[in-house]
């Protein structure tokens, strides 16, 4: 049987899946991942994409900050692939419980996933630092330099930066929803970024599955292993 068989077959006998994915989910949908260095980055700005993403350097340099956001986060645009689609059906059939990602553009709720843990916040979500109010992506997006609130304060994206920790409240449930799970899909992500690739540890059942292009650390633990692109393979489904 060949793995794509062998995914619709264990996806028809399971009733609590979760899905744990990562950038490879959202640059299907032509949103780049900024983890991989490319030659644009280094023409444009001084500094790598994981140094301009920090605290430190929101804090410093926010100006410099906001233009790489404007360019590289803020995708308004994108529209959901062949992946959010198939997820959001599955949760629609009450098959898949639980959405966890580690992109913050979205998509998933776009395509109509409604239990989406966003383990690294949202664009869609900023807040004046100041006086807490909120204010939409497309505000953001039509800003010029340091977006600032009615009130004098800056406004921060309600996104987890490097040197900041993830939300308490979102990593339980997602530990609780993936212990529980009798399912498991790894999707578009090499689970190398931590505290969140940690997360998969707590899943107990024996249907791991791991769908992505290139090898993962979990690829040895895995029941099954589909490599290729993760909107054409649960197109497919």
């Amino acid at each position: 049987m060949d793995s794509v068989s062998r995914l619709r077959e264990m996806i028809e006998g399971s009733s609590n899946i979760v899905f744990f994915g990562g950038a490879g989910v959202s640059t299907e949908s032509g949103i780049p991942d900024f983890r991989s260095t490319d030659g644009l980055y280094h023409q444009q700005y001084d500094y790598p994409p994981e140094t301009i993403l920090s605290h430190t350097f929101f804090m410093r340099n926010t100006e410099e900050f906001y233009r790489f956001y404007r360019n590289k986060m803020l995708v308004l645009d994108a529209q959901p692939n062949a992946a959010h689609q198939k997820l959001a059906q599955l949760e629609a059939e009450g098959k898949l419980k639980a959405v966890i990602t580690q992109n913050i553009d979205g998509l998933h709720q776009k395509a109509g996933s409604r239990e989406v843990l966003e383990l690294h916040g949202s664009v869609h979500r900023n807040y004046c630092m100041k006086c807490h109010k909120f204010y939409d992506a497309e505000y953001m997006l039509e800003s010029h330099g340091v977006p600032k609130c009615e009130c004098g304060g800056t406004i921060k994206p309600d996104v987890v930066l490097y040197e900041e920790g993830l939300d308490n409240t979102t990593l339980s449930k997602a530990v609780r929803y993936i212990s529980e799970a009798d399912m498991l899909i790894i999707g578009g992500t090499s689970l190398v970024v931590y505290p969140a690739a940690g997360l998969v540890d707590y899943y107990q059942g024996d249907k791991l599955t791991v769908i992505n292009k290139t090898v993962t650390p979990q690829d040895k633990y895995a029941n099954l292993v589909v490599q290729g692109s993760i909107g054409e393979i649960l197109g497919q489904i």
